[in-house]
């Protein structure tokens, strides 16, 4: 089972800081995250929503790569890849894995403007090597899936200063 972990930050910049750490940490196998989306509200209101992965981009190429491939088995190359790529692109904009959209952006809508917050949906994680990392990114927990012990905890590592 996956943990839900949303944390906000006074700016607009430390929640991107804090995804590369993550990422990092993935690539040393201390996590294994399904999904982690940085949420901004610039200072006009606007949220948005900062995936780490563009499924609309992954779509359209899987997409023109099978068209090319069928097209070429009907003489048509360059027809297939171009209907391939448009109905992946279509579909990798409407297939959502991970942490809802929906779920995000309302709480997005809650953030004070100029600020952000990370959502990070973790499989797997060796967690006192993981915190010890993440120490001093100065956030706040917003919401979790974690037992209120372990919310705690996290809430006291992003207290301190970094190391």
């Amino acid at each position: 089972m996956s943990d839900l972990i949303a944390i906000g930050f006074d700016n607009e910049h430390t929640a991107f800081e804090m995804r590369a750490e993550l990422v990092k940490l993935q690539k040393e196998y201390l996590i294994e995250m399904e999904d982690v989306v940085v949420v901004t509200k610039d200072d006009k209101g606007k949220v948005k929503l900062h995936q780490a992965m563009n499924l609309t981009a992954a779509g359209a190429v899987s997409g023109s790569f099978w068209g090319m491939l069928i097209g070429m088995i009907f003489l048509t190359p360059l027809v297939g890849a171009a209907v391939g790529a448009g109905a992946g692109a279509l579909s990798g904009k409407l297939t959502d894995v991970g942490i809802d959209d929906k779920f995000m952006q309302e709480l997005g809508e809650m953030l004070t403007p100029g600020t952000s917050a990370l959502f990070v949906l973790v499989r797997k994680a060796t967690p006192d090597k993981v915190l010890e990392r993440l120490k001093g990114f100065q956030g706040q927990v917003l919401k979790t899936s974690l037992t209120i012990d372990k919310e705690e905890e996290l809430q006291k590592i992003l207290d301190q200063s970094g190391s």
